[in-house]
């Protein structure tokens, strides 16, 4: 289930799976009804008008439930994840944890893809510590691509003590996937779950295993 690949660092592993929705409390009670265990709430996102609340998937990877942020006020632009054009929960997209991210940038323009140039992120946990980390934009990231993400000296959320809810499988389809495993290894990463189908659309779906069985997660909430 854990990819690898890259040549700058450590080989890039499964950060995060990115479940966006309109409607974060009801998704996360939704998400919660679900598979039996409640995403506890991980923080906001400053100027970014969202906030997220977290799964630990094992691994050191994690689920993430972003939406809206009613206590931010409306950001300058878009929110990220198209959350604002969402009429409901859908997994939207994936990060790969990677060290020396200008580097892993470079590499990847030099093989012809460009993931964006790496921005500074920050958010306080319910604690109040901030946190700290830097990631190629994720709208960048078409099709089953991912997003890179350098946490630095920060330390994981997958460590913090999460509920857990296993990944099992991770599945994806793919108009032409040998073009989507072609645009994967220009940014130096390796698909980490099952084989890429034939789809009409570049979609995912994540399998986890919940309290009452096994749940999946794709265009919406139990639903591939």
């Amino acid at each position: 289930m854990r990819g690898t690949a890259g040549t700058a660092g450590a080989p890039a592993v499964l950060d995060h799976l990115v479940y966006a929705t309109p409607d974060l409390e009801g998704t996360v009670a939704e998400v919660a009804e679900l598979t039996g265990v409640r995403p506890v709430r991980g923080g906001s996102h400053p100027g970014r008008g969202t906030r997220n609340h977290l799964l630990d998937l094992g691994g050191g990877a994690y689920f993430e439930i972003v939406g809206p942020d009613p206590e931010q006020p409306a950001p300058a632009g878009p929110r990220w994840f198209g959350i604002d054009a969402l009429t409901g929960p859908r997994l939207v997209a994936w990060a790969v944890r990677v060290t020396a991210i200008a580097d892993r940038v470079a590499a990847a323009r030099a093989r012809g893809a460009d993931p964006g140039d790496p921005a500074a992120m920050a958010r306080r946990t319910p604690e109040g510590a901030r946190i700290a980390w830097r990631l190629t934009p994720p709208e960048r990231a078409q099709g089953l691509s991912p997003f890179l993400l350098d946490w630095g000296d920060a330390p994981h959320p997958s460590g913090s003590g999460l509920p857990r809810v296993p990944l099992v499988s991770l599945h994806a389809t793919h108009p032409d996937p040998g073009a989507a495993r072609d645009a994967l290894a220009a940014l130096g990463v390796r698909w980490p779950g099952e084989p890429i189908a034939v789809g009409p659309a570049a979609q995912l779906t994540a399998v986890l295993e919940g309290r009452h069985g096994l749940v999946a997660f794709g265009r919406g909430a139990g639903a591939p």
